[in-house]
């Protein structure tokens, strides 16, 4: 059975960083493509960022270009997201996905989402 677990969540700063991990364990996460997705109090859940199973390629919302990377590191089991520049904006739950459907222009949550880890950015 495949568990889904994020780590590095926190309080910081405007204008601060975090780097969120998200490690598959279980079963070799590099046979993921994998996302991020976050969850503001009130609001529907939206897609943040994604990566192909390769590590090659990478995709990001509009919110997060410029900012938050995502990276992996196979070896590990580990999907990272960088944020930087962070906003109060950002403030919100995040959550790890594995086993989406990753293409060149959009990525599908599959059926494996880690508990979310919170993430909150004062003024």
């Amino acid at each position: 059975q495949v568990q889904v677990v994020e780590s590095g969540g926190g309080l910081v700063q405007a204008g601060g960083f975090l780097r969120l991990s998200c490690t598959a364990s279980g079963r070799t996460s590099s046979r993921y493509d994998m996302g991020w997705f976050r969850q503001a109090p009130g609001k529907e859940r939206e897609f943040v960022a994604a990566i192909s199973r390769s590590g090659y390629s990478t995709l990001y919302a509009n919110s997060a270009k410029g900012r938050f990377t995502i990276s992996r590191d196979n070896a590990k089991n580990t999907v990272y997201l960088q944020m930087n520049s962070l906003k109060p904006e950002d403030t919100a739950d995040y959550y790890c996905n594995a086993d989406g459907t990753y293409t060149q222009f959009y990525y599908i949550a599959g059926r494996l989402w880690g508990q979310g880890t919170q993430v909150t950015v004062s003024l």
